[in-house]
Formats: C-alpha cells, sequence, structure tokens
C-alpha cells in the first residue's frame, strides 16, 4: 500500500495582541487604503517657500473626506520620480495643478515646467479612460498669463490665487464640494481656523523624523486636526 504524502502545513505568522495594537499602517493600506474616487493627487511646488500652501492644500483635502497623493506617498528612491507621479496620477480621480511657478527665475531666467508636464499627464488620462474617469482643478496666480506659454490651455478656467493659505482653501474646498464624489464639505473658514493646529502638528512630526515624515504619518496628523 502506497503512503500517503503528507503536505507540512504552512505556518501563520501570527502577531500578539500588542503587536496588532502597534503595528505599523502603511500609507495605501487599512484606513490609509486607495480609492480612486477619493484620491487627489497634488501637483505642486515642493520647496520651503511654497510650504505654508503645501500644507493648506493637503489639509483642505484631507478635511474634505478625500485623501491627498503626492510623489512623496511612497517613499521610495529606488523608482523613477516620473514613474511614481504617473502611478499616483493614473489611480487618482481627481488633481490638483498650480501653475504658479511656470515663470523665469533666478539668475538664469529658468522656469519650472514639472508642473504643465504633470497636468499632461493628468489630461491623458481624462482622454483615454473618459470624462468621468478624471478632473483636475487648475490654480494659477492673480494677473496671470498662462496663456502666452500654454496657449493649448485656451478654453479652461483655471483659478486664481495670490499666494496665501486665505486665497487657496476656499477655491480647494469649492471645487472639491461641487465634485460627484464629496461626502462632507466643511466650511473654509473653520479649514483656515484649524489649520495652524496642523502645520504645528507637522513641524513636531518633522522634528521627531529628523526632517522628513512618513505620507502616512503625515495624513494620520491632518486627519487628527479636522475641525468638528
Amino acid at each position: 500500500m502506497a503512503r500517503k504524502k503528507t503536505v507540512p502545513q504552512k505556518q501563520e505568522n501570527k502577531l500578539s495582541p500588542s503587536d496588532q495594537r502597534n503595528r505599523r499602517e502603511h500609507f495605501g493600506r487599512g484606513e490609509l487604503s486607495i480609492r480612486p474616487d477619493r484620491s487627489v493627487f497634488v501637483n505642486c511646488p515642493l520647496d520651503e517657500q511654497y510650504a505654508p500652501l503645501f500644507d493648506a492644500i493637503i489639509f483642505a483635502i484631507t478635511c474634505c473626506g478625500f485623501l491627498a497623493r503626492s510623489s512623496l506617498e511612497s517613499g521610495n528612491v529606488a523608482e523613477p520620480r516620473m514613474e511614481r507621479i504617473a502611478r499616483a496620477v493614473l489611480s487618482s480621480k481627481y488633481s490638483i495643478h498650480d501653475l504658479s511657478r511656470c515663470r523665469g527665475e533666478g539668475s538664469a531666467g529658468l522656469a519650472r515646467f514639472n508642473m504643465p508636464l504633470e497636468l499632461g499627464i493628468a489630461m491623458g488620462r481624462r482622454i483615454l479612460a473618459g470624462d468621468d474617469e478624471h478632473d483636475w482643478l487648475i490654480l494659477v496666480p492673480e494677473e496671470h498669463e498662462y496663456f502666452r506659454y500654454l496657449s493649448d490651455m485656451g478654453g479652461y478656467d483655471p483659478k486664481t490665487h495670490n499666494g496665501t493659505v486665505e486665497s487657496i482653501v476656499p477655491k480647494i474646498i469649492h471645487w472639491l464640494a461641487t465634485r460627484p464624489d464629496a461626502v462632507y464639505v466643511p466650511k473654509p473658514v473653520d479649514v483656515l481656523r484649524a489649520l495652524p493646529n496642523f502645520q504645528e502638528r507637522k513641524r513636531q512630526l518633522l522634528v521627531d523624523w529628523g526632517g522628513e515624515a512618513p505620507w502616512a504619518d503625515l495624513i494620520r496628523v491632518a486627519r487628527d486636526c479636522i475641525p468638528d
């Protein structure tokens, strides 16, 4: 009689209750899971000068119940940035693009064209997948002349801001409030009132992490600061 083969049982790596409570939640999983209809990719400068506006955009998106996305979210340095950006844009139904830096800067008068390039990815997604699959908000400075360097954008209606959080937050919240996937949208005045708390919590987060915090931690801090 042939002997029956015994198949070794796969050992489950069970976590203790303590480990489960302390288990780190990564971006894209659990409460931070990515749903395209709740995702908003942010395409804007990432320098220190723009940081207050960046904070305001991320916080406004979070307060409206959406998930802010960025090229910073993966923390993956072994992958080209353009691939990270394209993947985030293509897995988000919404995106926000600030073109306010598309002007000559420095002694060489060089302009930044990263933002128009990423806007082009978003436009390609909408064209290929259909109008219902992607929507975007374009932000430009007051008295802009973007038609002079991006004439193909004629026919679109960008929203203007004057470089302050007070001018940019209402534009973002109003736009998100009119999206079909919006569920809860707070008043801009309440978001602006709660913004300093988020900025202080973010400052402490960066201190704790030595200057660069994981995206998941930043989103959790933003959620903790949402006004009632």
